[in-house]
């Protein structure tokens, strides 16, 4: 009985959308660890932790080259980020950029190539440290403690989301999962209009005015986190299924960095929200 207990687990958990996309694809995989060490929780959470170090190395990195550099710089461009206008100088632009293209580049060779996870992940990690210090440090200058609000706000939801799933009270259910990816996939379609929207001259006015909304802007920014928030509760699941199947450590990179990325997803989407709350307010 223990055993079909096993068997009925693990194929509940081999679902369309289990997990965020950077651990979907430990959905498919049938791979039990013979004569090599098995994944743990334990290791899993110091890889996690290993992520959001190279977070804080990126953050740490911002502000060594701020100061050296940034600062000899003319902030000669203007810009205004969900109403908050600050200015930068071309070359923090041009690092701003260049972190993000490389944050997207890195996600998806952990997502698709994971014998690549630990060095991909490390990098991407750094650059959302670089993009999260640029917003603090650049973007709120004066504001600086919207960082640290958003980052208890943070822990407080993963806590939460972490209690919720041990005591079973929210369990990721095939039900749980479809009403995810549904979530998931109108965000995403939504997105997408927009983008294509925006590039077509005749329906581009539309297309700003719409973004420009405070109201709409900040549903949207609240749907994101919402789904972030659940996405919390298919990594969990997933973890235990890496742990509890007995597959291998390998497997270990791939489940802590889909960790990590939800936790900086959510981080990233709180620290929109309190922008587009408080950020205007003078």
């Amino acid at each position: 009985m223990n055993g079909n207990l096993k068997s009925a687990k693990s194929a509940e958990t081999k679902t369309l959308l289990h997990s965020n996309p950077v651990m979907s694809r430990l959905n498919k995989i049938d791979d039990r660890a013979v004569d090599e060490r098995t994944a743990a929780y334990g290791r899993i959470a110091a890889k996690v932790a290993m992520f959001l170090l190279w977070t804080v190395a990126g953050i740490m990195i911002y502000l060594l080259l701020d100061s050296r550099l940034f600062s000899a710089q003319n902030a000669s461009v203007a810009f205004s980020y969900y109403a908050v206008k600050f200015s930068a100088s071309p070359m923090q632009i041009g690092f701003f950029a260049g972190a993000g293209i490389i944050a997207i580049i890195c996600q998806l060779l952990a997502a698709f190539v994971r014998v690549t996870t630990p060095v991909t992940g490390s990098i991407y990690s750094l650059c959302q440290g670089f993009i999260i210090s640029f917003l603090i440090f650049t973007v709120l200058q004066g504001k600086e403690y919207f960082g640290l609000l958003a980052l208890i706000i943070t822990i407080v939801v993963v806590m939460t989301m972490a209690l919720l799933y041990t005591k079973g009270i929210i369990r990721a259910t095939k039900k749980f999962n479809m009403v995810l990816f549904t979530l998931f996939a109108s965000m995403i379609g939504i997105s997408i209009l927009l983008f294509i929207g925006f590039l077509i001259p005749v329906t581009r006015p539309f297309v700003s005015l719409v973004m420009g909304n405070f109201w709409i802007s900040l549903g949207l920014t609240l749907l994101s986190i919402i789904i972030a928030t659940l996405f919390l509760i298919s990594d969990f699941s997933m973890i235990e299924n890496v742990v509890e199947n007995k597959l291998p450590a390998k497997y270990e990179w791939e489940a802590a960095f889909g960790l990590a990325f939800t936790v900086l997803w959510i981080y990233v989407k709180v620290l929109d929200l309190l922008i587009q709350l408080f950020g205007n307010r003078d």
